[in-house]
């Protein structure tokens, strides 16, 4: 199976650090955190990206700079836990 390369944008230390311990533990996911929209456009061109989540903290105008950005699915995270992190990321992939 191919390794799925998903990035994280957001601004809380917390959150991003329990995020990418979560997305890190699945087999074949790699996670990747950015605590702006900057960064996030950076990263974006070293790295291939299979899915972006936005993350808490975000404004308006940064959500709209990722949105347009990339053009792999671009999934708002509300939070919840663990099982619905994997599913926002497994519905973006269409799985």
């Amino acid at each position: 199976m191919k390794n799925i390369e998903i990035l994280i944008v957001g601004k809380h230390p917390d959150i991003m650090k329990t995020i990418l311990r979560l997305l890190n533990n699945k087999a074949d996911w790699t996670g990747t955190g950015a605590f702006s929209a900057d960064e996030a456009l950076g990263l974006g061109k070293s790295v291939l990206f299979d899915v972006v989540l936005l993350g808490a903290g975000l404004s308006g105008v940064e959500s709209k700079q990722i949105q347009d950005h990339f053009t792999v699915p671009v999934v708002q995270h509300y939070g919840g836990g663990s099982g619905l992190l994997y599913a926002e990321v497994y519905e973006a992939l269409g799985v």
